[in-house]
């Protein structure tokens, strides 16, 4: 195993995050530790280290002042690199962090206080990340020290432990001595993973008392989300997934499920709110598969009007509570705007980015241990990711912003993916096995338009849907670029002579951003002929605008110039049944022919980046795995590549704790304001 850096100074309060390469697998995640610390989390002679690898360096200099930062692969233990961080006490200026919290709520707020000595400027600058003033997943602090927390827990996208949680790093600048500084880690906690006592309202941390395992000596334990409540003839549920609470079908009918889960309450057993009744088995149950499962509500436990924690529809900050709309649910569409509440990020909000989604998933049997299996899905629902779920969330139900309609059940995911059972085959597959007839039915309002889910219309929530929803402009590279203008060249009298063409361009492609394009810039809103998909291998990229002030072919140069004059680009874009309809046929065509394929672990219909209206068969590719070129065009339908980490049941179940005790992290002084919520 690699850790980069291998090596560096810092200065006492500085920070550096590290990042680790596992050799020989294609799981990267690691569990990070300081070596001279106790516990291996960190302490306040030797500092901290978040999960992310963030380091943040001690207000003193221990002796000797050496630490050594160490990353143990997750899949194989025996595995593990280190860095050698070598601390100094840096300028005469000093920064400290003297008073704040080191544990925030969603939507709520800290007061940080920085003490300078050593000069007579006292002023400071306030980073998140490294960020001044922070963002919108990560939180934002103010020139005074005010950080107010992100409407959902930052989840990493990349790299090492992707799609986990993890901490921010505030940190305070000397205004006279950059060099000077002091850094906190701050972990953001939803009140989802909180003991809820009596009455408990859904969409909390929950899960099987007995989703616990020893492995070499330490006890680990393992929760998930208990998402919804669904009547069936006249007994009451928890709707959840079979293995946040059935164990990846290990667990036996009248199993406890408890609230919180176990990985919340320090491994050790709390309270029973309901008992497991039927799950779905996801290795020998018949097709549509589906990930889920009933426990009967113990009297009293649970909230008995379905009420999920923070869906209300009452605009408030933070936000209220509220059922969903009850029923069966809707179809998944895509585009359509959706929310969910769960253990480990919260309420969050974001997009449905393909639907009819074939995918393979990976299970492991135990908490931590264990044989894996994979279970192959039809029909899947996936919605763009981000931070809008990550380990934990696993069991949350997924509804529209607009209605609190019921769409799917939250299962698994990768770092850019979360994926779900649409909620009709959930609702069909938890039929009654005595009285196939007799099928659950969501609990919740049952008004005639449902409510909207208010949270999402909350500044911070929509700041954050946003960034997941955009596009990030890429540029091609030069031979690509150069590929592209022969082409476009070739073909350039052609592609003049449609009536809505202004211009002819290149640039990357959105569908696939390791590939060219060629850049059709066509007048906005005049009917649209039936423009190229792509020509001899090039994809076809259309912007769309009123008048542009070039015509006829344009360099690369010209063509960026070109698009910053129309809106952004968008990562999902609505489409019509008629496009869907087109979708469908290639999609049965050929999706369980490219399952087959190397590397791919998903195929779906979704929307076209390159060309805003039409659909585009999604291929999910697994990051690092060789795989055959994927066409721009296949039966005249655009193909859409998307690639991340493995999708996995594992994503959506709370990491395995290694060990009982929480990781310690350096506290400050609280102060009153830390629980105010957002303005």
């Amino acid at each position: 195993m690699i850790v980069a850096p291998a090596t560096v100074s810092l200065n006492k309060g500085g920070s550096q995050t590290f990042t680790a390469t596992v050799n020989g697998t294609m799981d990267q995640n690691v569990f990070w530790e300081i070596a001279e610390a106790t516990p291996k989390s960190g302490d306040s002679t030797h500092g901290f280290i978040s999960n992310g690898g963030a380091y943040v360096a001690p207000t003193t200099v221990p002796s000797p002042p050496n630490i050594t930062i160490k990353a143990v692969s997750g899949a194989d233990p025996t595995k593990s690199g280190t860095a050698a961080v070598t601390l100094q006490a840096g300028p005469a200026t000093s920064v400290s962090i003297t008073a704040g919290s080191s544990q925030v709520p969603t939507f709520g707020s800290t007061q940080f206080i920085a003490t300078v000595t050593g000069n007579l400027n006292t002023a400071v600058s306030w980073q998140v990340n490294g960020v001044t003033g922070g963002g919108p997943q990560s939180g934002a602090i103010s020139t005074t020290g005010l950080f107010k927390a992100p409407n959902s827990v930052p989840v990493l996208a990349s790299g090492n432990n992707d799609g986990q949680t993890s901490e921010v790093v505030v940190t305070a600048i000397s205004q006279a001595d950059n060099t000077a500084m002091d850094s906190v880690l701050v972990t953001i906690v939803p009140p989802q993973q909180n003991a809820q006592g009596a009455s408990s309202p859904l969409g909390v941390s929950g899960g099987n008392a007995k989703d616990s395992s020893m492995v070499s000596g330490q006890k680990l334990c393992c929760g998930g989300t208990l998402g919804a409540l669904v009547s069936r003839g006249s007994n009451l549920y928890i709707l959840s997934n079979n293995h946040a609470i059935a164990m990846s079908d290990s667990g036996t009918v009248g199993d406890p499920i408890v609230q919180p889960g176990l990985i919340d309450n320090n491994c050790a057993t709390p309270p029973t709110v309901a008992t497991l009744s039927q799950f779905f088995n996801m290795e020998t149950g018949p097709a549509p598969k589906i990930d889920a499962a009933l426990a009967l509500i113990n009297s009293g436990a649970v909230e008995t009007t379905g009420t999920i924690l923070q869906l209300g529809g009452t605009a408030s900050n933070p936000p209220t509570n509220g059922p969903p709309h009850g029923g069966s649910g809707v179809a998944p569409t895509v585009g359509r705007t959706v929310a969910k509440s769960g253990r480990s990020t919260g309420l969050t909000c974001s997009a449905i980015f393909a639907t009819q989604t074939n995918v393979s998933v990976q299970y492991q049997k135990g908490c931590g241990t264990g044989s894996t299996f994979n279970v192959s899905f039809t029909n899947q629902v996936d919605v763009t990711n981000n931070g809008f779920s990550a380990e934990g969330d696993s069991g949350s139900l997924i509804v529209t912003q607009d209605t609190a309609d019921p769409v799917a059940l939250l299962y698994a995911g990768s770092g850019s993916d979360t994926v779900g059972n649409p909620i009709s085959d959930v609702l069909n597959g938890l039929a009654d096995p005595a009285n196939p007839q007799s099928k659950p039915a969501i609990v919740g309002d049952n008004s005639l338009n449902g409510h909207t889910v208010a949270a999402c219309n909350l500044p911070g929530p929509q700041s954050a849907t946003a960034a997941r929803l955009a596009v990030q402009r890429t540029a091609a590279s030069p031979e690509a670029v150069q590929r592209a203008l022969t082409v476009r060249d070739a073909h350039l009298a052609q592609l003049m002579a449609y009536p809505e063409m202004q211009a002819v361009g290149v640039g990357a492609s959105y569908d696939n951003s390791l590939e060219p394009a060629i850049l059709l810039f066509v007048t906005k809103e005049q009917p649209r002929s039936n423009l190229p998909a792509q020509i001899v291998g090039i994809r076809t990229r259309i912007v769309e605008g009123d008048l542009f002030s070039q015509r006829g072919a344009v360099t690369a140069a010209e063509s960026a110039t070109l698009e910053e004059t129309v809106a952004p680009p968008q990562l999902v874009y609505p489409i019509s049944d008629a496009e869907v309809g087109r979708a469908k046929i290639v999609h049965a065509a050929h999706a369980e022919e490219w399952m087959k394929k190397a590397g791919v672990q998903g195929v779906g219909i979704g929307s076209s980046a390159d060309a805003p209206g039409e659909a585009a068969l999604v291929i999910f590719l697994l990051r690092g795995v060789p795989h055959d070129p994927i066409p721009p065009v296949i039966d005249g339908l655009r193909t859409r590549v998307r690639e991340s980490s493995r999708f996995r049941a594992g994503f959506g179940d709370a990491p395995a704790k290694r060990g009982c005790s929480m990781p310690a992290k350096r506290n400050t002084q609280p102060v009153a304001s830390e629980s105010q919520p957002r303005p």
